[in-house]
């Protein structure tokens, strides 16, 4: 994970440039002014540019105040903790963190290679990192309190994601790292929910999460898709009640941040509140009659996943499904031919075809020209091959050892889908950065030549697996 690979970065990249200094023979209370006047609570000795002790306010009681000493008499010297610890800038961040808990101190002096002072490093630089830490973040999630202690810790995810960005960290990991803190958040507001006016429920229903949430492939700009499940056996009071809880939820997720589904896709709104039977009635009006809107719907409903309640409801939908496609293919063919409209846009001589005009002229929808072919063509092969769990990347792997898929080819679909939510994901972080609203779009001219390579060999890849899933569910044979 990035919060530990951050400790196996130099000092360096942490450490304050900025530091306070004096000599050792410079008289205490000119000392104690200055500190006084910068509000700081230690200055480093230094002889020359080398840093040889520290002068801390903790001295000055200890050794000055506490001991009844005429500071008039005395030097930094007199009363400096010497001789003072140093690490290298080009030492690591976990070496900082084990010299200092090994000697008990709270600070280090940061040298260049020649031993000039080049910075200061504290404990408190590295707590402050742990501000930056997933695990920390998930930890103040559970122990949130109220709806406006989760409304600062959402606004802390995409802080995070800022910090992470660059340190090496997968992209697939990134965006599974988003999503689970997502879940964090809708677990504890859930939690809280029931706790406080809803601990009436019954155990009978599931909150499920659909689309990127469900496939856990959330970037920065991810609106709600969710429904509620429940049980056919549950009364008309229940119901009822289940009702009253879902608006609630999803208008304090809105509150919280949390931007709404254009679309109402939410299970605030009674068409994405059903019973289990009605449910299967839905997804078999959608599949047996395959409209663009009912392509969409159940596009997005298959992936599923529960976030609070009977999981069990959910393995019954999915169930469902299948059985409903083992008998007619017509659905899956009509969603292949589906992501078929979404053609890389790749032009002669390796030239890829931007917006020619308007507010995103120059530039590309790089969900359109890829991420939305990647995702919906693994998931129509992965409902066929009965494989829907995980993501993209997890489906690819179930088709890659089910023999759907050769394993160069299901490679090749992998590292193309990479890139692209790559740079999908590094375009909302700059846009965030700028003070935009992240979208989809990327600009080529801002592209380096191997960039550009990159992103044009992954177009290629998902022209190959266009061409691979048209032959896979015979689509010339549609009308």
């Amino acid at each position: 994970m990035a919060d530990e690979n951050q400790f196996f970065r130099p000092v360096r990249d942490f450490c304050q440039r900025s530091v306070l200094t004096c000599g050792p023979d410079d008289a205490l209370v000119d000392a104690v002014g200055v500190m006084r006047a910068r509000n700081v609570s230690s200055l480093v000795v230094a002889e020359g540019e080398a840093p040889i002790g520290i002068f801390t306010d903790r001295d000055l009681r200890n050794k000055v105040v506490a001991v009844g000493a005429d500071p008039a008499g005395l030097k930094v010297r007199d009363v400096m903790n010497a001789p003072l610890e140093t690490i290298g800038e080009h030492e690591f961040l976990y070496q900082a963190l084990y010299r200092m808990s090994r000697r008990s101190i709270h600070r280090l002096a940061v040298v260049d290679g020649t031993g000039r002072l080049a910075g200061i490093i504290t404990d408190t630089d590295i707590l402050r990192l742990q501000a930056h830490s997933p695990h920390q973040l998930v930890l103040d999630i559970e122990r949130a309190a109220d709806v406006e202690a989760l409304r600062a810790l959402h606004g802390r995810i995409q802080a995070l994601v800022l910090h992470l960005a660059g340190t090496g960290l997968r992209t697939r990991d990134m965006v599974r790292l988003i999503a689970h803190l997502n879940d964090q958040i809708l677990v504890r507001l859930i939690a809280l929910l029931r706790a406080e006016r809803y601990a009436d429920l019954p155990d009978g229903f599931a909150f499920v999460v659909m689309g990127s949430e469900g496939r856990s492939e959330q970037t920065l700009s991810t609106d709600q898709d969710n429904a509620l499940v429940y049980s056919d056996d549950l009364g008309p009071a229940e119901v009822a009640r289940l009702e009253v809880f879902a608006q609630e939820l999803i208008d304090t997720l809105i509150a919280i941040g949390v931007p709404p589904c254009p679309g109402g896709i939410m299970a605030k709104n009674p068409p994405w509140r059903r019973s289990l039977s009605e449910w299967r009635k839905e997804i078999a009006r959608w599949f047996e009659t395959p409209t663009p809107d009912h392509i969409m719907r159940g596009s997005m409903f298959v992936d599923l996943r529960t976030v609070h309640g009977d999981v069990g409801l959910e393995r019954a939908l999915k169930d469902h499904v299948f059985a409903h496609l083992r008998k007619d293919r017509g659905f899956l063919m009509r969603m292949a031919q589906n992501m078929m409209g979404f053609k890389p846009p790749l032009g002669w001589f390796g030239r890829i075809k931007a917006e020619r005009s308007g507010e995103h002229r120059g530039m590309l929808d790089i969900k359109k020209a890829g991420i939305f072919a990647i995702t919906d063509g693994v998931k129509a092969l992965a409902l066929e091959a009965e494989r829907l769990d995980g993501g993209t990347h997890e489906r690819l792997a179930a088709l890659a050892a089910a023999g759907v898929l050769q394993p160069a080819a299901a490679e090749d679909v992998a590292e193309s889908f990479e890139w692209l939510v790559h740079m999908r994901l590094r375009g909302h972080v700059e846009a965030v950065r700028a003070g935009r609203e992240p979208n989809n779009y990327i600009a080529l001219d801002a592209l380096n030549r191997m960039e550009r390579a990159r992103l044009h060999s992954a177009l290629e890849g998902v022209a190959r697996f266009q061409q691979f899933v048209r032959h896979h569910f015979s689509l010339d044979l549609l009308r």
